[in-house]
């Protein structure tokens, strides 16, 4: 590696960490702490061995896990010197799963509009010390922070916002938050880290996201508290029983969706957000890897549903075909399903939002399946008994 470019070295990442982070050293003990360690030098071995970065995507990376590893130091220090953050409890949390590209993003940003749901902001994600208080929510410095963050972006893949629209003040998904804990499929959608990514899929205890999700949780609502969570990411599937242990009250509303439509948009996003590092990015193979770690990890995710009773849980199913016909209907079934109180100003928020966001409003994001080597037909065989199950309808390519 040329002197010059940035470093992905273990000890380089420790140390500037520490010092942007004010010097604190705590990561959070044990037994939090090794799986840390163990996440954040497979993930740095693997950008190193495969991840073909350039020298933009190694200084993308470096960044990416500094951010990761600051937050998690601040968090950990912000709990010692405020010991009333660990009495927050966190009751009947709402999250949305599913596959990729299944209406999860614009759903949770619906819901966000309701006031009785709290939802994570990317800006209080990005930087979450220290904790957000109610009082200055609104003009918080930290959001122009972040929101200076997003012209780069835009201005190096335009058509992304158009896949996933981002903003300091748009809901935040807990992939993003996984990664203070260094086990989130996160980072082998932004890198090509596979090597990593088979270490969250096989080996990778699960019980201590949850555990460190549910310190996220407690310190962003220690000062500015909602009647409930709402939150959102496919990557729950990788972890459902870990999620329902540490939030056995929890209701999960379950999207559904054509998994070749699912398969080759996903295909398509990874493949444009790995370019902004990359000179060498392969649609083919990212279809065909995350194919098939996401069938395997949507039949767990299912697989844990069914195994056992869970009294204080409730499961909603949403199929991708409803909520694109009527979305303010498919919202209305949820709440009745999961036993949410619909007020008015609720509602009006909500009609509001959907009205102010039309499909296309961004830009049409445009796929097919051939770009990226998917074969529908063979999609379809081998998620079979997934679409027999929720009904699912193939989608027109």
């Amino acid at each position: 590696m040329p002197q010059s470019e940035p470093s992905l070295t273990f000890d380089s990442i420790l140390d500037e960490a520490r010092q942007r982070a004010g010097g604190a050293t705590d990561l959070g003990g044990e037994p939090g702490e090794a799986p840390f360690m163990e996440g954040l030098t497979r993930l740095l071995d693997s950008l190193e061995s495969e991840g073909r970065l350039n020298p933009i995507g190694r200084a993308i990376a470096r960044e990416r896990v500094l951010l990761h590893t600051v937050n998690r130091l601040l968090y950990v220090s912000d709990r010692e010197r405020h010991p009333g953050i660990a009495r927050e409890q966190i009751v009947k949390p709402v999250f949305i799963i599913g596959m990729p590209r299944t209406g999860t993003t614009i759903l949770h940003d619906i819901l966000a509009q309701d006031p009785s749901n709290r939802v994570p902001l990317t800006w209080e994600t990005m930087f979450p010390s220290p904790p957000p208080e109610a009082s200055t929510f609104k003009s918080d410095p930290r959001i122009e922070r972040c929101a200076a963050t997003f012209p780069d972006i835009d201005a190096q893949i335009p058509a992304f916002k158009a896949m996933h629209p981002m903003g300091a003040r748009l809901s935040q998904e807990c992939v993003t938050m996984m990664g203070e804990a260094m086990c989130t499929p996160l980072f082998h959608n932004q890198f090509r880290v596979p090597a990593y990514q088979d270490w969250v899929d096989h080996e990778a205890d699960w019980s201590h996201v949850y555990a460190f999700h549910q310190r996220q949780l407690q310190h962003l609502q220690w000062c500015n508290p909602g009647e409930r969570w709402v939150l959102k990411t496919g990557a729950h599937m990788w972890g459902l029983e870990h999620l329902l242990r540490t939030y056995p009250d929890a209701r999960i509303v379950f999207t559904h969706r054509d998994p070749v439509k699912s398969m080759t948009s996903y295909a398509s996003l990874t493949a444009l957000v790995r370019s902004m590092g990359s000179d060498d990015v392969d649609p083919i193979e990212i279809a065909g890897d995350w194919t098939a770690r996401i069938k395997r990890v949507l039949e767990h995710a299912i697989g844990v549903r069914n195994e056992a009773a869970r009294p204080d849980a409730v499961f909603y199913d949403m199929l991708f075909l409803d909520f694109v016909e009527d979305q303010f209907s498919a919202v209305e079934k949820i709440y009745q399903a999961i036993g949410l109180p619909m007020t008015g100003t609720g509602a009006d928020r909500m009609r509001a939002f959907i009205a102010d966001n039309p499909k296309g409003k961004h830009g049409i994001h445009r796929y097919a399946p051939d770009e990226f080597g998917v074969k529908p037909a063979a999609i379809r065989e081998a998620f079979r008994p997934y679409m027999e199950r929720f009904g699912l309808e193939p989608e027109a390519l």
